[in-house]
């Protein structure tokens, strides 16, 4: 879930965006003993090395391995599982362990069965944990939240979950260091240059990967990853990484609601790709209120979006009645009111539009999913001031269901804070140039590379922090490499969390399933 980066650039709030606004091969036996070898620091002075000492030996140490056998029921039959919390280490160039990476793992009869595929799932941010992908979407138990209706004080029960990947493929559930229970042991100068930028980051999560996949034997398995909104960000750069410098090829990924291809958002005063991209989602949201949300009628969205709408916008003043007929027709696909509309010249500002969309009634659409509303506290400012309420609600009851999952169910006892959503991992990330420069190219090498590999990517209709019609555009750029859908594009109800409707997780189950049975 969640990029914490683009919606700043989009509008100015008083919390920090998520889009969460919310992104190769080498010898085995010659791998570094840390994928940041490759780039090792330069000698620390010897203060700071004593003080990332000291934190470790402050830290309580994290208990051994967890592992608890559970079952669901899935089709009609009983499903028998595995699960298990751990820890990976992270070390630097010279070997010394510099943090723990947690992971939860699903395995159905123990993983001993090395032809079952694995999955390795990853939420975004920077700064969220795997938690929302994992009692979410794809995890055997799933928690309720994330909807139009729902309130952080509900119960936080988990139950079967219907949509589940694991009748299908094992999964991994990586926590970025930060997040959820994994910790850097260094000081904080050392953790933003070891963890918290683009390069280190994708280096030592697709090594955490590498770690586990021997540890558990699992090497010669098909392998897959997953990743969400930033997590999307991060999927085809670890599948370029194991792909190219750790020999470890990915047979699939999915990227779900992706933050993609960040550069598409720039420019909204000469060209017209920040307006194409978030009209579709804005006009699927009126759709759903008038209970007239189709693929037929989003097809026809498109075709405007990608036709008349954006050669109006390029037209400007010279054509007179470009933006007079741009104006009438948003207005009308929209619902939106006329003079807002008018104002706005036909292009809908994300903020703005999240303001006004519900404002007789007093309340604010998600950026996540515009028709899921909270109360407005702060109605006549001039711009939002209360957190997302998508956001708002689901920080509890996640948090709490997590941390009861591990300590209770799974028995591995930790003294220290679960982290679903972290705010100073988000404030603390290095977004230099490299994260503008967005994944597209690492996706275009890794499918280059293998002719056997498949990409699947999904979004929400009604998501803004990263809008379905982003992907649709960059895919469509892509050159034809043998068979055109081995990068597709698929949409379904709901926003940047689709999964959280029932409806909408079980055709992501579906879609998956079949592209994992092309290999």
């Amino acid at each position: 879930m969640y990029r914490i980066y683009m919606q700043t650039l989009r509008y100015n709030t008083a919390f920090p965006a998520f889009a969460f606004a919310a992104f190769l091969s080498i010898g085995l036996a010659a791998l570094p003993a840390m994928s940041q070898e490759r780039n090792a620091p330069p000698e620390k002075p010897a203060g700071d090395k004593a003080l990332a000492s000291d934190k470790a030996d402050k830290l309580p140490p994290l208990p051994a391995d967890a592992h608890v056998q559970q079952s669901i029921q899935f089709g009609g039959k009983t499903l028998n599982y595995t699960v298990t919390v751990g820890t990976l280490a992270t070390r630097d160039g010279e070997g010394k362990k510099t943090g723990d990476v947690v992971f939860t793992a699903y395995t159905v009869d123990a993983g001993k069965d090395a032809a079952r595929p694995v999955t390795f799932a990853m939420n975004g941010g920077p700064g969220a944990s795997s938690v929302y992908l994992n009692f979410g979407a794809i995890g055997p138990k799933t928690l309720d939240v994330g909807n139009e209706g729902d309130s952080p004080s509900d119960p936080a029960t988990l139950h079967d979950n219907p949509g589940t990947w694991l009748d299908f493929t094992d999964l991994v559930f990586i926590d970025p260091i930060g997040t959820g229970f994994s910790r850097s042991l260094v000081s904080m100068d050392e953790t933003k240059k070891e963890f918290y930028k683009t390069t280190p980051d994708i280096e030592y999560l697709s090594r955490a990967i590498y770690d586990w996949l021997v540890k558990n034997d699992r090497l010669t398995s098909r392998k897959y990853f997953v990743g969400e909104s930033y997590g999307g960000f991060r999927g085809p750069r670890i599948t370029h990484y194991l792909q190219s410098q750790l020999g470890v090829a990915m047979n699939g990924v999915v990227l779900v609601s992706p933050y993609l291809n960040p550069a598409i958002d720039e420019n909204g005063e000469l060209s017209p790709l920040p307006w194409m991209v978030t009209l579709p989602s804005i006009v699927a949201a009126h759709l759903e209120r008038e209970n007239k949300l189709t693929p037929a009628a989003m097809a026809d969205v498109i075709a405007y979006t990608q036709g008349e709408y954006a050669t109006d916008l390029l037209k400007g003043h010279s054509d007179p009645e470009a933006t007079p007929r741009l104006i009438k027709k948003v207005t009308e696909l929209t619902g939106l009111d006329p003079a807002f509309v008018r104002y706005s010249g036909g292009r809908l500002e994300t903020g703005a539009y999240l303001r006004e969309v519900h404002r007789e009634q007093g309340k604010i659409g998600s950026v996540y999913d515009s028709n899921v509303t909270s109360f407005d506290p702060f109605p006549f400012a001039p711009e939002q001031r209360s957190n997302d309420p998508i956001l708002a609600s689901i920080i509890a009851p996640t948090t709490t269901a997590m941390v009861d999952f591990v300590t209770r169910v799974v028995g591995w006892k930790v003294d220290a804070r679960y982290n679903a959503l972290s705010y100073e991992v988000n404030a603390a990330w290095d977004r230099g140039d490299d994260l503008r420069r967005g994944a597209v190219p690492q996706l275009r090498e890794a499918v280059a590379a293998d002719p056997k590999i498949h990409v699947l990517i999904v979004h929400g209709w009604n998501d803004l922090s990263c809008p379905f019609m982003g992907s649709l555009l960059t895919v469509d750029q892509m050159p034809v490499m043998g068979d055109v859908s081995r990068v597709s594009v698929k949409e379904y109800p709901g926003g940047h969390m689709f999964y959280t409707r029932p409806s909408s997780r079980g055709l992501l189950h579906s879609d998956v399933k079949a592209m994992y049975g092309l290999h």
